[in-house]
């Protein structure tokens, strides 16, 4: 069900120092980049394979804090109904801006886990432009 680790996103207060760390010092490369009112918003960095670093443009409070985890899964509806089932909150599936589905919930911990199950336009595996409006 679970396939591996999709991505960790990160909050920046300077996404150029940032990528310069993990694109220059790691040697990682960039995958897509977020789009917002026509600005540079974040960026996705490959860490292998479908697994990546999310990073976003952050909040001084938020800065540094690792806002959620997320972890592809090969059903995502499977995925819902089976934290249903064992009586945990899990939200509704929905398409997301980089064309890949998602689900959330929340372990007992408070860690937000978003779910993800890729689609052939998802653009982890196309790259591009992903252009949001939240």
């Amino acid at each position: 069900m679970i396939i591996q680790l999709a991505h960790i996103c990160i909050h920046s207060n300077d996404l150029d120092a940032t990528a310069r760390f993990y694109l220059n010092g790691l040697n990682l490369e960039r995958g897509f980049e977020f789009i917002k009112d026509g600005e540079l918003f974040g960026y996705y960095i490959h860490l292998g394979e479908n697994s990546f670093i999310e990073v976003f443009k952050g909040n001084p409070g938020d800065v540094g804090n690792i806002n959620h985890i997320a972890m592809q899964v090969d059903n995502i509806d499977e995925t819902i109904a089976l934290l249903r089932n064992h009586g945990y909150e899990a939200g509704d599936k929905s398409l997301g801006a980089d064309h890949s589905w998602q689900a959330w919930t929340t372990d007992p911990n408070g860690v937000r886990i978003e779910f993800h199950e890729y689609t052939a336009k998802s653009l982890q595996l196309t790259g591009g432009q992903c252009i949001v409006d939240w």
